[in-house]
């Protein structure tokens, strides 16, 4: 069964954002929120950065985002008429693609957006979807927008 294209449009302007934010949690590992829109396709218009809330020794491979973070990100989205999209995260010194940790914790619906941060500094960014059975992701086409 052949598997339907996945988009998501992000503006440049966004994508400079998140990896601003990034970089500065080099050597850890940063995250937060992308909010907006699946209809008529999926684009990203707002950010919410987060800092990484896992034990300090665990922070330069792992991210952890709060309960409370996720129920304020879905409440700040709804508030703006938008749709909590998904989840954007770096990997300092390591592919931006995921890992099988990634995977054990990601929900279907959501774009995860990985950024590999090599030696401080953004060296790409890729987008991905978990397939509905939770076997793996799916690399979903980041389209740049130039707002």
């Amino acid at each position: 069964m052949a598997s339907i294209k996945q988009e998501i449009y992000l503006p440049r302007r966004l994508l400079a954002a998140i990896h601003t934010h990034l970089e500065a949690a080099y050597p850890d590992e940063g995250a937060g929120f992308l909010l907006g829109r699946t209809a008529p396709r999926r684009v990203v218009t707002a950010i919410l950065p987060l800092p990484n809330a896992r034990e300090e020794s665990a922070r330069h491979n792992r991210y952890l985002i709060h309960p409370q973070d996720y129920l304020q990100a879905e409440l700040e989205a709804e508030a703006r008429g938008l749709t909590l999209l998904g989840v954007f995260h770096s990997h300092p010194d390591h592919p931006n693609r995921p890992s099988e940790y990634d995977r054990q914790w990601a929900q279907p619906f959501f774009s995860y957006l990985i950024t590999s941060v090599r030696q401080g500094h953004a060296a790409g960014s890729r987008s991905w979807r978990l397939q509905e059975d939770r076997s793996a992701f799916v690399e979903e086409t980041l389209v740049f927008l130039d707002k």
